[in-house]
């Protein structure tokens, strides 16, 4: 095992390059898929999938980072704990589960510290069938000039009108405008795409290639942005069946929440992607949960995506604001503490051999 900093990473580059050491140190080999830009500091981007376990095991489980970039500076530091931690791996490998990690999903949003992907969509709302009409979010439609404002920090008026919307409508229906993803507004939040990106048809070789052989996939998606600082919620990440539902209560314990039920401090949406499971590896029985994170308040959380979100269409921007945008979005998706990097490693390594237990259970 290693001390709870060194898992963790300042950069992307780090993070690489950590990840790639742990996968070494435990003999296991590295599958790079290389994305086609270059990262913030010219670095090669990828995203790395290792498994550790039998190519033709039974039971897989898959850990993921990095579906919205930024949030990758914890999910990578999770996959880099748990390879360097022996007690784990002789656990799985005990219960003849095979353990795939899946590296930063969205290298390019991790490495230049945005949440988006470089066509600025938000992997978890871009698996949708393209050939077919996309989902309307009529409420983001309403809001959309008041998110992205012509200067920021936002000024009087916006901020006043930006107020009166959650007064009037209320903080959760806000979020839920917000972040129930669009397929309208290509420069705006939580853009759900017009096609599949890079990191859609790189994660379906990935399934391709890894989870063919499987009967039985787990997957733990990491994330972070909702929620109470530094508390894990286990928000069931399955097609809305509920005997899975059932069959996660069971792995993982009954507070599991659900975006079908309104249990979640997520909003419904569509587009996820751990739909991909169904699609690519139909022969598997699968059962799923997102661990998400908390960090700060909801409000913070948001307007340090409107910032950002400000700053892609304003790159002229003087260096001192982009300096203090680019920080308020990692403050709101990583807290640099080792308290919380503790609480983190403490609940994703739970539920992994929960997730074990669940896969070998006859």
């Amino acid at each position: 095992m290693i001390d709870i900093q060194h898992g963790f990473s300042k950069s992307y580059a780090q993070a690489r390059e950590k990840f790639l050491n742990a996968a070494q140190n435990a003999g296991l080999q590295v599958d790079s898929n290389i994305h086609p830009l270059p990262g913030r500091d010219g670095e090669t981007l990828a995203m790395d999938v290792v498994l550790d376990g039998a190519a033709d095991a039974q039971q897989l489980l898959i850990i993921s980072s990095a579906c919205h970039g930024v949030e990758g500076y914890c999910g990578s530091g999770v996959q880099i704990h748990a390879l360097h931690n022996h007690a784990w791996r002789a656990a799985a490998k005990a219960q003849g589960v095979a353990v795939l990690y899946i590296h930063a999903l969205n290298p390019h949003g991790f490495s230049h510290v945005r949440r988006v992907t470089h066509e600025n969509v938000d992997i978890n709302r871009n698996f949708q069938d393209f050939s077919k009409p996309l989902p309307s979010n009529e409420a983001y439609r309403e809001i959309h000039p008041l998110l992205l404002p012509e200067v920021w920090p936002p000024d009087a008026a916006n901020a006043a009108a930006t107020g009166q919307y959650i007064a009037e409508r209320g903080m959760k229906a806000f979020q839920a405008a917000v972040s129930q993803g669009q397929h309208e507004f290509p420069d705006g939040l939580f853009f759900g795409g017009q096609a599949p990106t890079w990191s859609n048809l790189t994660l379906r070789k990935v399934l391709q290639k890894y989870a063919q052989s499987c009967q039985k996939m787990a997957w733990i998606d990491l994330h972070t942005g909702l929620g109470p600082s530094g508390v894990g919620e286990r928000i069931f990440a399955c097609a809305d069946d509920a005997s899975a539902f059932a069959r996660a209560k069971t792995w993982w314990g009954q507070g599991i929440t659900s975006i079908y039920d309104g249990s979640s401090t997520s909003a419904f949406l569509t587009g996820l992607m751990w739909m991909a499971a169904y699609q690519e590896c139909p022969q598997a029985e699968y059962t799923g949960i997102a661990m998400e994170y908390g960090t700060q308040t909801q409000d913070k959380v948001i307007g340090a995506l409107r910032g950002e979100h400000w700053l892609h269409l304003h790159p002229e921007a003087p260096e001192a604001l982009k300096k203090q945008i680019k920080q308020d979005l990692m403050d709101a998706f990583y807290v640099d503490t080792d308290t919380w990097r503790s609480q983190i490693v403490a609940q994703a390594m739970d539920a992994m051999h929960q997730a074990i237990h669940g896969l070998s259970a006859t």
